[in-house]
């Protein structure tokens, strides 16, 4: 009788461990789509107007960030994807999006004013791109990168330093092999 309480208390204590909750954290960010899968096709209106077309651009790598004009996190990532990854590749077949979810043109417009940033933002008004990657209910601050093939090869959830440094290794490795239509 008293073995099997211990083994009782032994895995009560083992649901409520924090390494458990942690683990569980990091396997499950939202996602529906994962790395190595084939990025889900779709077109949305930049800020500026003109359409953008994923499967139009193939042979560019490709990094959709998600985010909101109301999420704190986001404008902390802003700065150093600017900074760190849009300034160094903007020339060098390398496209970035940042999907703006729930929200109108005007708010976007606003919102990358306050940021700062130069890159294009798009309204994803009813968050149907966004549901493409990711499920309804999760969280934005998150990057999907995409190489020149079309295919995930990295996913962000928030905003970790190392995580950050991790996808920017990343996007310069796919930036350094050289593009398969160019001779």
């Amino acid at each position: 009788m008293q073995g099997r309480r211990i083994i009782q208390l032994f895995l009560l204590m083992s649901l409520f461990n924090p390494w458990n909750m942690l683990t569980a954290q990091d396997d499950d960010r939202g996602y529906i789509v994962k790395v190595g899968d084939m990025a889900p096709d779709f077109s949305i209106t930049l800020d500026n107007g003109d359409i953008w077309t994923l499967s139009e651009n193939r042979g560019d790598v490709i990094m959709l960030q998600f985010t909101a004009s109301w999420c704190s996190v986001c404008r902390k990532e802003m700065p150093f994807i600017e900074d760190e990854i849009w300034n160094s590749h903007k020339n060098k077949n390398f496209e970035l999006i940042g999907i703006d979810r729930d929200e109108p043109l005007e708010t976007v417009l606003k919102f990358k004013q306050q940021t700062g940033v130069t890159y294009p933002l798009a309204p994803d008004k009813d968050a149907s791109i966004f549901k493409l990657f990711a499920h309804e209910k999760a969280g934005v601050t998150r990057n999907v990168i995409i190489d020149r093939d079309g295919t995930i090869v990295y996913l962000t959830r928030l905003f970790n330093e190392k995580e950050f440094m991790d996808m920017k290794e990343t996007i310069n490795n796919l930036l350094s092999k050289p593009n398969k239509d160019q001779k």
